[in-house]
């Protein structure tokens, strides 16, 4: 009994053992952004996200005398004096940008946008229609600007940004951040450049990577946040690991029983 007694003392202990041996988390594995001697020199106007093909567009054009832009901003005919703007906006046509980086507009025809930030299409537009309009004013939006977080996330999925200036930590925030098996020093980023898709490493823990020019996203952009080893292993163990914590479990508690 007592050497049944022993072994039940043992087995406890190691299972103690183990519990906590996998709860333990290095500091630097986990935190964010963690203190260097990185000097933050990030400037977004450096990596502005540029128009591309495929992009869907909202372009809107407005003048003093509000008549002059009607033929530059068809609408749906469900349109009413009475919708509001929010409403107007999404009754607004789109247009798509071609392979060759063009929109076609009314009364401009073909325009070529492709490679422009959202402030360089802008100013061009202006300028081609001041032969028509005094003073025109313009506004272009991203209707497609997506983000698709994938991993080791609260809630993947696919994001509609609001704007083109977000960042790495904003899309993972949407997204839930990072789950304690998430590895935070090789989270992927999938790039779409000039029809190429390309792969990036960033390092969440490290400050620099404020400066990285993978910080601000792109429209399309993926993320993936892969598994860190632990979370690995137990995917190999499946099922059957739940199966021998109940046999340990009980084989436990038939020895604590006996030696009593």
């Amino acid at each position: 009994m007592h050497l049944i007694s022993k072994y039940s003392v043992h087995i406890v202990q190691v299972i103690t053992l183990l519990i906590i041996f996998c709860s333990c988390g290095s500091r630097k594995d986990m935190v964010y952004l963690q203190q260097d001697s990185t000097v933050i020199n990030s400037i977004y106007e450096q990596h502005v996200p540029k128009i591309q093909p495929n992009d869907i567009l909202t372009v809107v054009v407005t003048a003093a005398d509000p008549k002059v832009t009607a033929p530059f901003n068809p609408v749906s005919t469900m349109a009413t004096s009475n919708l509001t703007q929010q409403t107007d906006m999404a009754l607004r046509p789109t247009y798509t940008v071609d392979d060759k980086g063009n929109i076609i507009l009314p009364m401009l025809g073909s325009v070529h946008v492709g490679g422009m930030t959202r402030l360089e299409a802008i100013e061009k537009l202006r300028n081609e229609l001041s032969q028509y309009i005094k003073d025109p004013g313009v506004n272009i939006n991203f209707n497609n600007f997506r983000v698709s977080v994938l991993g080791e996330v609260a809630r993947p999925g696919s994001f509609i940004m609001p704007t083109e200036r977000v960042t790495i930590l904003e899309a993972l925030g949407m997204a839930g951040d990072l789950t304690i098996r998430g590895v935070r020093q090789n989270v992927t980023l999938i790039r779409e450049v000039n029809g190429q898709k390309t792969m990036h490493q960033v390092d969440l823990t490290k400050k620099s990577t404020l400066n990285s020019p993978y910080y601000y996203l792109v429209q399309n952009d993926v993320i993936y946040v892969e598994p860190n080893k632990a979370q690995i292993n137990n995917s190999k163990l499946g099922a059957n690991t739940n199966i021998i914590i109940s046999i340990a479990s009980l084989l436990i508690t038939v020895i604590s029983v006996l030696t009593r």
